[in-house]
């Protein structure tokens, strides 16, 4: 769900709870993941951290947005992660079910252990498969929080990328050579494997003026985010 998703978060115990995004912030931060002129049609939904995620806006593009607060791949839970992002139609009815069972089972009190192991399962079992379809899950929200690079620690990151779908895919199948340590090896397409091959991505970054602009117009929500919890804020020293 997040760029470079494989890093393992840490430092927080299993049994951390998750605050609950202001529902009106939730929104506009989920709906920030896709280009404005995809928002009034798309799909929202909020986070109840003792029962899952809920629909909160119904579109009708067949595009769905959230934050993701938990990766079902990760060793530890942590109050601390924000993946804004939304899904089209062939992720919203594929990716996005295992990102709403993910939340709802670690709001059940299943341990980060426990979780893998039964989203593994279910993937064994085809209960979950990837997307039929070539297609993409839009990120790009002027901020995240995840594990990233340089280090693959929690950071936050104005990092506007778009995840193209390419189960079982590798970077030597595109002859992509990304280096972490190097932001100007990650502007050009490369591979991101987000715990199984099913969840792997083309990565695609935005472009710097582009970026430019995205900061400068999503200006408000970053300043109301960075109010809300300092761990948003892009000059942020919390790791």
């Amino acid at each position: 769900m997040a760029l470079v998703g494989l890093a393992a978060s840490s430092g927080h115990a299993a049994e951390t709870m998750i605050e609950a995004m202001p529902a009106a912030l939730e929104t506009r931060f989920a709906l920030s993941a896709v280009p404005p002129a995809l928002r009034d049609q798309a799909t929202v939904y909020l986070l109840d951290p003792k029962k899952g995620y809920r629909i909160s806006k119904q579109g009708t593009s067949g595009i769905v947005c959230l934050v993701a607060r938990t990766q079902w791949q990760d060793a530890e839970f942590r109050d601390d992660m924000f993946v804004p992002l939304c899904y089209d139609d062939a992720g919203a009815k594929t990716h996005f079910k295992v990102d709403r069972d993910t939340a709802a089972l670690r709001a059940q009190g299943t341990s980060p252990a426990a979780l893998k192991a039964e989203v593994e399962k279910r993937y064994r079992d085809k209960t979950y498969t990837a997307p039929a379809r070539p297609g993409l899950s839009y990120m790009i929200a002027p901020v995240f929080r995840a594990p990233g690079p340089p280090d693959m620690k929690m950071h936050t990151m104005a990092m506007p990328h778009l995840m193209f779908y390419a189960p079982g895919m590798t970077n030597e199948d595109i002859g992509a050579h990304p280096d972490l340590a190097n932001h100007a090896s990650l502007q050009w397409p490369f591979i991101d494997r987000q715990g199984n091959a099913e969840h792997s991505y083309i990565i695609q970054m935005i472009g710097e003026a582009e970026k430019a602009k995205l900061l400068a117009d999503e200006k408000p929500l970053l300043d109301d985010l960075c109010a809300w919890r300092d761990v948003l804020c892009l000059s942020s020293a919390h790791h």
